[in-house]
């Protein structure tokens, strides 16, 4: 009768027997221990450990019971046990073959046709806000931090999780709601609908000359938590997503889900893709090239590369984040404008974006010494205000001067230093 069983029901009776066999001879020994047991303990105990012999008798007849049901069910067990491991061999050589299959076909040099290496400048020309996706460790802060040393205009972030050394190139005012202040989020996010309004009004009247200089990138982390505690989060999006970015007013949205739910917009998933550049990182990335793309390959591609590989929209990406210098440049022209700088005289610097009090350190620095390479380590030392930062958030700063046309960076990656230019 094994044979009319189908392999995984084969494989279940034969457990369901073997557990039923032994377990009645484990009940058995049992018994006869606990007679032995009692056979040495007081009177009024061995009613007691006689209730238990029995009761465990009862439960090992049972067992035995089943276990010869379960044996005229399988007839010939030895040959039931050969049929069983003959299924589980097929199942496992199948699925080696189809693995060895997968593994082979994918070429250690092989690049998807597809493949950009610069996400900023994939940004502009979409002229898309950006919503990225990425779990724990995947390095959402890190790539948000790139874009907005990248990417002109005033950079305000919304980040209850701050601590006192992130963004330490922001002006402290455009940091909001540090220490979980919700609230300062909320107002700061109404505010940003007024300003959306006015600047409607602005260019109704003047056209885009109108608003020129108000260019704004504002970077909201972990969205879907503004979206509980923030009245204004999810009018905020919905209003920046339709009608920022013809005002020049761009975002950035953080989450750890790729779901229109997530970024507050229940029900308008054709908001989220017609108005936002999807990055994807880490295990996302990977999840939609397998299950929406449909590619293996590349799938494998991006594992291979670690956190430097991703998603952007349907297309791979390439980035080591190590290298501020040689990747990601902004494009000329493009809507996330930069400050034009003019300059006054030796020792004037001037900007039509106010330079925080970071900035203003460096720059003083560097007209001290004329051609002199700053490095993190000798800002450390030299300035107090950078005595505990991070060395990396001092290099994101000298990109980003010179990003701006003050200064210039030298070397890259971690040896990556800056020194004043005209």
């Amino acid at each position: 009768m094994a044979e009319n069983l189908h392999p995984s029901q084969l494989h279940q009776h034969l457990q369901m027997y073997a557990y039923a066999k032994w377990s009645s001879w484990g009940s058995l020994l049992l018994t006869v221990g606990l007679l032995s047991l009692g056979a040495s303990l007081p009177r009024q105990s061995k009613t007691w450990v006689l209730a238990a012999s029995v009761g465990t008798l009862e439960v090992g007849r049972r067992h035995r019971q089943t276990a010869k049901l379960l044996r005229e069910s399988l007839g010939d067990i030895d040959r039931a046990s050969r049929l069983n491991f003959q299924a589980l061999a097929r199942t496992q050589t199948q699925t080696s073959a189809q693995l060895a299959l997968t593994v082979g076909s994918i070429d250690v040099n092989w690049k998807p046709d597809n493949l950009i290496t610069d996400p900023v400048e994939y940004i502009q020309k979409k002229q898309k806000h950006v919503a990225l996706v990425g779990g724990t460790g995947d390095g959402k802060s890190t790539f948000t931090q790139y874009l907005s040393s990248k990417i002109g205009g005033r950079v305000v972030v919304y980040d209850s999780d701050a601590k006192p050394d992130d963004w330490s190139w922001l002006a402290q005012k455009d940091v909001i709601g540090r220490k979980g202040n919700f609230k300062a989020i909320d107002t700061a996010m109404g505010k940003d609908l007024e300003t959306l309004e006015d600047l409607v009004q602005l260019r109704g009247e003047g056209g885009d000359n109108a608003i020129a200089g108000r260019e704004r990138f504002l970077i909201a982390e972990e969205f879907p938590i503004l979206v509980d505690e923030c009245d204004n989060s999810t009018h905020w999006i919905k209003r920046h997503a339709k009608r920022g970015r013809r005002y020049k007013q761009f975002i950035c949205a953080l989450a750890q889900n790729d779901t229109a739910e997530n970024f507050g917009l229940q029900g308008d998933k054709d908001t989220l893709y017609s108005c936002f550049v999807l990055v994807r990182l880490g295990q996302f990335g990977r999840d939609y090239a397998r299950t929406k793309l449909k590619d293996p390959q590349l799938e494998q591609w991006l594992k291979a590369g670690g956190k430097r590989r991703f998603m952007v929209d349907d297309c791979p990406c390439e980035l080591d984040l190590s290298n501020w210098g040689a990747t990601a440049m902004p494009a000329a022209g493009c809507a996330y404008a930069q400050p034009e700088i003019s300059g006054g005289g030796k020792d004037e610097v001037q900007s039509s974006q106010e330079l925080n009090e970071y900035e203003q350190i460096i720059i003083a620095w560097g007209q001290e010494h004329p051609g002199e390479i700053l490095k993190a380590r000798l800002l450390q030392q030299v300035s107090q205000p950078f005595k505990k930062d991070d060395p990396e958030n001092i290099r994101i700063i000298f990109q980003s001067l010179a990003d701006k046309g003050l200064g210039e960076v030298v070397d890259s990656g971690d040896r990556l230093g800056w020194r004043w230019s005209k």
